[in-house]
């Protein structure tokens, strides 16, 4: 079995920035993200249950998920939410596990977002690896990347899992506050740390 190392942190954070590193030096990378996108992408495999319970017009011209059609529905009712979940999630972990078991690297890094939101993900890995930066670098980058106005980030925000939260459950932390550069020599820290995590749970 894989050993699995669970990344998460809160939007704006950096997460996938620190992921392509994480790649870059051989770790293995399975991120729910992009298993959901691959979901409700054209012919995805949650797109039927997702027109049967919200309607055809929950869809673009091109047959994908209007993700911001989705996202206005679920800030205007708050059941939205749940029934969406209810038909993604399972379907994500599944796959998810899929490719962890799939893997041919010395460890995986499983990037759950809302990983400690999930007992689910918690039971699945051997280690979390948050990473951290101040609240306002959050807002800033999505504001910049997103385009979305100050609230609706802190609403994003107020959905997910405190900086307090997050760091209490850490076994790792990566400082975000900086550029790509700045994380590198984390990153390599925690690559050789996680190797040998690895190589000892295959001895015991």
């Amino acid at each position: 079995m894989s050993f699995v190392v669970g990344l998460t942190g809160g939007i704006g954070s950096g997460k996938t920035t620190v992921a392509d590193l994480f790649a870059e030096l051989g770790a293995a990378i399975v991120d729910t993200d992009v298993i959901a996108r691959e979901l409700t992408d054209v012919g995805g495999a949650a797109l039927p249950a997702i027109t049967a319970e919200f309607g055809a017009s929950i869809l673009l011209e091109s047959g994908a998920l209007d993700r911001n059609a989705m996202r206005r529905r679920v800030f205007a009712d708050a059941s939205v939410k749940g029934r969406l979940e209810a038909i993604l999630h399972p379907l994500i972990r599944n796959e998810g596990d899929l490719r962890c078991a799939a893997a041919h690297a010395p460890y995986v890094l499983l990037v759950v977002p809302l990983l400690l939101e999930s007992k689910a993900y918690c039971e699945r890995v051997q280690r979390i690896l948050v990473v951290d930066c101040d609240e306002e670098t959050q807002i800033s980058r999505v504001m910049t990347r997103s385009g979305l106005s100050r609230d609706e980030v802190r609403s994003i925000m107020a959905t997910q899992a405190s900086r307090d939260q997050r760091l209490a459950v850490a076994d790792d932390v990566v400082r975000n506050e900086g550029d790509r550069q700045a994380l590198a020599p984390q990153i390599r820290a925690l690559h050789q740390r996680y190797q040998g995590l690895a190589a000892s749970t295959l001895t015991t």
